[in-house]
């Protein structure tokens, strides 16, 4: 079940988070000393608190009581939105749960009057860019900064 989460749950999901982007970061060989603003290692209680105090639109899956999956929107200017840390734990993956994620941002995106959703991805991470092409996504960018051993990817999709 796909809820709006409460204040109350924000640390739970700040582990679901850290434990899901984690995985990317034994991947790909990111760690907390060559790549400290990864998602894995950069959310905090403190973050998302202070997302939360903004108002920004965030959602967790919840399955026996537990969350096992998250995702935020920033709503920006212009009928945009970003999607912000879409993710499953590891237990829970290839259950179509980060579709129906997916989807409900679709559906929050479109209530707030978006007209397109972009989100950002390791670039290097094929098997994701090609989940978000699949689900309508297009490839519009790369780019390399100097605190990533990554590159960053750009998808958007016309809502």
């Amino acid at each position: 079940m796909i809820q709006q989460i409460k204040r109350e749950d924000i640390s739970e999901c700040v582990q679901v988070i850290r434990t899901s982007f984690f995985t990317v970061a034994e991947e790909f060989g990111f760690t907390q000393e060559n790549a400290p603003r990864f998602t894995a290692f950069a959310v905090s209680d403190e973050r998302l608190n202070w997302q939360f105090e903004q108002g920004r639109p965030m959602f967790a899956y919840w399955e026996e009581g537990e969350i096992i999956g998250y995702f935020s929107l920033e709503l920006k200017a212009d009928g945009e939105c970003e999607l912000n840390n879409l993710c499953v734990l590891p237990e829970y993956r290839h259950k179509r749960i980060g579709e129906r994620l997916l989807e409900h941002a679709f559906l929050v995106a479109k209530r707030k009057q978006c007209r397109k959703m972009f989100a950002g991805i390791v670039e290097e991470n094929q098997l994701l860019r090609s989940w978000y092409e699949a689900h309508g996504f297009q490839h519009v960018g790369a780019e390399k900064f100097d605190f990533f051993p990554f590159t960053c990817g750009y998808m958007e999709k016309e809502l």
